[in-house]
This record gives C-alpha cells, structure tokens and sequence, in this order.
C-alpha cells in the first residue's frame, strides 16, 4: 500500500520528467506553462489511489492519470477563454500572456496530447478507458454548456445547478476513481460503486469551492473572496438565497445583483451580510457535509483494510480542504 504522500510525489515526478518542447514553440510554450502552474494534481492522485487500493500496479496507471490531469487543464485554459479571467494559480492566464487564438489552440493541443496519454493504456483494458475517458469528455463539455446558459437564465433551480456541477466537475473525479479500478482489473460492480463515490465527492468538493469563494481566507486559499458575487455566478448561494429572501431582504438582494451603482467591496459586504442573515453559510455547509458523508459510506462498503481506508479518507479530507 502506498501513502498518499509517495503518490503525490509519483505523480510530481511524472510530470518534472515531461517537456514539450517541440516546434513551433509558441504552440507548446503556453502548455508547458499551463502545466508547470501545478495546483494540488488531486485527479490523477485519485487515480492511483484507486489503483492502489483494488491491488493494481500504480506504475501501469501513470500514464493514464497524467492524461486526465492534462485534460483537466484543457478545460480550465478555455474555461478561462470563456469568463475572459485575468489570472489562474496568481498567474497571468494563456490567453492574457500569449493571445486568445494561441490559448485556443494550444488548448486543443492539450486534449491531444491527454489522448496520447490515456491512450498508454494497457492494450487489453483500452476500449473500456477509452470509453470512459470519452463519455467524462463529453459530459464535462455539456457541464460547461449548462454553466454559460444559467448566465442568461433567472430561474435556476437548486436541482438544475446540482445537475450542473455533476457534469462539469464530479463526472472527472468520479472517472478518476473509476479509471483506477479498471486499471487494477477490479469487477465492474467495484468500478461502478467507487464512481458513485468519486460522484458523491466531486459534488462536495464544488460546494465546498463555492462556499470558500464567499467566505474563505484570502491568504490561505490564495484567491480573492466574492469572486462570484461580482460575476452574479448562479452557485449554490446564489440560488439559495433567492429561494429563501422575502420582502426587504429579497429586494436588497435583487438590487445588489442587478448593480445599480452598487459593485466591488460594498457590493460583496452587503450579499455576504445577506447571505448570513439567511443563514447560507451553515445551509452550504450542511449540504457539503452530505455530500462528504455519502462519498464517506460508499468508502466504508468496501471494507478495505484500514490502512486503505485511512489513506483514502485523508485524500477526501485534502481535497475539501479540512485537517485531520
């Protein structure tokens, strides 16, 4: 069994051993910066963790984890194409250091080059990765298709953003689970219960990026607070607090929305005041803690030996951004 610390460092690695180099530069240059930007590499340390745990050689796994991490990527540079942001990581995004043609097709390079990984797949096991690997394509596009539509949409249900969030953000955590399974050469009745897992998880850790947008610590999570406030993004809050307003406050908080002269910090302040007195944080993270507690049974049906468990249950935690 190996910890979850000399997986993170396998997968650290990988990656310091990969350049792309090739010509032309200013096509590869921007995914060797993308890439080299980090961030935690949870999805491809969840898929050796899965590997790991249903007794498979994680070795054989390497190369497939490296192509949902470089996928993941491919969607965040054209994410940020899309909501024109200025910054990724505290770093200036492709499409701001390079140009917007050059993130779009460096970008499409990366989804090649993700292919080409997975595609490292032990012959015998490739068709059913393929097929995994495809249907999660898929769904986190569509994911991304509901995402601009509830920007012109008023009537956003609780449901419909769930929905939402399953597609473009659980769908790639609960293929990695499952693509470490199928690796190990686990049934299918094991592979299908760990995707329900990584589901369960995947929804928590977007509820949890959510709740931490409004309330966390700037200096700890390393971004700005209200980021989606300002944007008028239709998450979890958003939604909720809507439901719940009355009177005054559902007018205060339809006018602090709609502008009206009012943005940047006074703006923030006033929807967080709000959002307390609805009590949105505790219903935020009452509804993570669901979510976590779901992932949490799924993980204990297994009966894995404890120190699968353990090691298993500290990567949840790692990814929700709490401490043992």
């Amino acid at each position: 069994m190996h910890s979850l610390k000399s997986l993170h460092q396998r997968i650290r690695e990988a990656f310091s051993d990969t350049r792309f180099t090739h010509e032309p530069l200013q096509l590869y240059q921007p995914i060797s910066y993308t890439l080299d930007l980090g961030g935690k590499r949870l999805r491809p340390v969840l898929v050796l963790m899965s590997c790991d745990i249903f007794g498979g050689d994680i070795e054989k796994a390497v190369y497939p984890a490296m192509g949902v991490e470089i996928f993941h990527n491919f969607t965040l540079l054209h994410d940020d194409i899309m909501d024109n942001a200025p910054l990724r990581r505290g770093n200036a995004t492709v499409h701001q250091k390079w140009d917007t043609n050059t993130a779009i097709l460096s970008g499409d390079t990366m989804f090649v080059i993700a292919y080409e990984h997975v595609a490292k797949t032990d012959p015998a096991m490739l068709p059913q990765v393929l097929d995994l690997f495809n249907d999660t394509a898929r769904k986190v596009c569509e994911g991304q298709q509901y995402d601009m539509t509830f920007e012109t949409q008023d009537n956003i249900t609780i449901p419909d953003y769930m929905q939402m969030i399953r597609l473009k953000t659980a769908v790639l955590i609960a293929c990695s689970l499952k693509l470490g399974a199928i690796l190990a050469n686990t049934g299918q009745a094991k592979a299908e219960k760990i995707y329900d897992l990584g589901i369960e998880l995947g929804l928590a850790f977007q509820l949890q990026d959510d709740f931490l947008d409004a309330f966390g610590d700037t200096a700890k999570f390393g971004k700005a607070i209200g980021g989606d406030i300002a944007t008028n993004k239709k998450t979890f809050l958003f939604i909720k607090a809507f439901e719940l307003a009355k009177g005054d406050t559902l007018a205060n908080l339809s006018n602090l929305f709609a502008g009206n002269g009012i943005t940047g910090p006074e703006k923030t302040e006033g929807v967080l005041e709000i959002y307390r007195e609805l009590k949105i944080d505790e219903l935020t993270r009452i509804e993570i803690e669901y979510h976590h507690t779901r992932a949490m049974e799924i993980l204990e049906s297994f009966h894995f030996e404890p120190a699968k468990t353990r090691e298993m249950t500290d990567l949840m935690q790692e990814m929700l951004g709490r401490e043992r």
